[in-house]
């Protein structure tokens, strides 16, 4: 289920990610969630950290669901992590 205050953290700079979670929430997004897999996963959790510390008044973590996906690779099948960090806007 892919909503559309999804924001897919993978090699730019944090900061970029940052802006689009904002955004979101600037745009009357009541919730914006972050996702990741492998090495990005550092990339999103710096991202919420810093969105929720220095830009977003009003807003929480609401949920951290972590996975594990299988995916295919040249070399077979391949077990890579993945996060899913849901800001929610309180009151």
């Amino acid at each position: 289920m892919i909503k559309d205050n999804t924001v897919f953290v993978g090699n730019k700079p944090v900061m970029n990610y940052v802006l689009a979670v904002v955004t979101q929430f600037n745009n009357g997004a009541r919730e914006v969630s972050i996702k990741a897999r492998g090495k990005a996963i550092s990339r999103a959790v710096d991202t919420a950290e810093i969105a929720l510390n220095r830009f977003l008044e009003g807003v929480n973590k609401k949920q951290i669901i972590t996975s594990t996906e299988v995916i295919d690779t040249d070399s077979g099948k391949t077990n890579v992590s993945s996060i899913e960090i849901i800001l929610a806007a309180t009151g």
